[in-house]
């Protein structure tokens, strides 16, 4: 077993987070089956009392979540000098079965803790929060998924011993393996490309419209989901090979070191940051009649699409000056 104090942090911080999530999860259930803000009963009384307090402490949890999800990668690429074969984050987490699905699992949560802090945001603007059933259905929802990673990081964890023969990433992101990310690395860097700059293209002139017009909403946060998931595969086909400067190299995680000026952090801060405040969009869009709300929302979802579209902007532009910029020619 390991344990330097990134790792040590990590888990106190997602026992901490599981802790708060089933307390809160516990009084969700309360809130979902007794909240009525029309009643001045004692136990109406409780209940805001406590979902304010609840709210304010998830507030905090859930922004070390997104921390932790850098941190995560973070330990996990700077203990690969521990394993024989690792380069990088990259075959650290392929030490033991449970490194990769906790960084997935870490991934879904990242969104989904965004999302609800848009919810609860939004909720606590209004004078009668009417999203609190709503955001503490989500909670419902997402405290599973908390308990799930914070398993499988600690699993992970535990199950590290130093000098184990791992696979290094050249390896791992190949093409000819019989893995998914074998299966990435091999798609054509010419379509991917095409693919990447119509879909951010067409994301980019939703999220205009959107912010000029306040109409499309929905259109806009299922485009800017998409815009997430093509730009990951973007950034294993073609866009690490730019700064790599080597065409068989298709790591994700390496972009993260020293040696590459820490971008990988920028990159997938920004696309990351895009993805969720244009889905946060599509999530406010079905309160945008409530009289509460009525005059919250509209803003909000405009400075969401703006963010939206400045972080997606700032991504693809780091993106196409590396590639222009650069003495590497990538074809086929």
């Amino acid at each position: 077993m390991v344990f330097p104090p990134a790792i040590i942090a990590l888990h106190a911080a997602s026992f901490f987070i599981c802790f708060m999530a089933l307390y809160s999860a516990y009084h969700g259930v309360q809130i979902q089956r007794r909240w009525d803000l029309k009643s001045g009963s004692d136990l109406q009384l409780i209940l805001e009392r406590r979902t304010y307090l609840i709210s304010t402490i998830l507030t905090y949890v859930f922004g070390f979540e997104l921390i932790s999800f850098f941190l995560y990668i973070y330990t996990a690429d700077r203990l690969h000098s521990l394993f024989v074969g690792a380069m990088c984050a990259a075959g650290t987490l392929q030490v033991n079965e449970y490194g990769y699905p906790a960084l997935l699992f870490k991934m879904a949560n990242f969104l989904l803790a965004g999302l609800w802090l848009i919810l609860n945001y939004t909720d606590n603007r209004a004078y009668d929060y009417p999203l609190t059933k709503k955001k503490y259905l989500v909670l419902l929802g997402l405290t599973p998924f908390l308990l799930a990673e914070t398993y499988l990081q600690a699993t992970y964890f535990l199950g590290l011993k130093p000098n184990i023969i791992t696979s290094c990433c050249g390896s791992l992101f190949s093409a000819g393996q019989d893995t998914l990310a074998s299966d990435l690395a091999a798609i054509p860097p010419t379509p991917t490309k095409w693919v990447f700059y119509l879909i951010s293209g067409s994301t980019l002139l939703c999220g205009f419209l959107f912010y000029k017009r306040g109409r499309g909403g929905y259109f806009f946060a299922a485009m800017s989901a998409l815009t997430f998931l093509v730009s990951i595969v973007a950034i294993i086909s073609f866009i690490s090979l730019y700064y790599y400067e080597l065409p068989t190299h298709h790591c994700p995680f390496c972009i993260l070191q020293g040696e590459y000026h820490y971008i990988g952090y920028l990159l997938y801060g920004t696309i990351f940051g895009s993805a969720i405040a244009g889905m946060g969009v599509g999530i406010l869009a079905p309160f945008r009649k409530r009289e509460s709300l009525a005059g919250v929302i509209p803003p909000l979802q405009k400075k969401l699409a703006l963010w939206s579209l400045i972080m997606l902007l700032a991504f693809a532009g780091m993106v196409t000056y590396r590639m222009v910029f650069t003495d590497f020619i990538l074809r086929g």
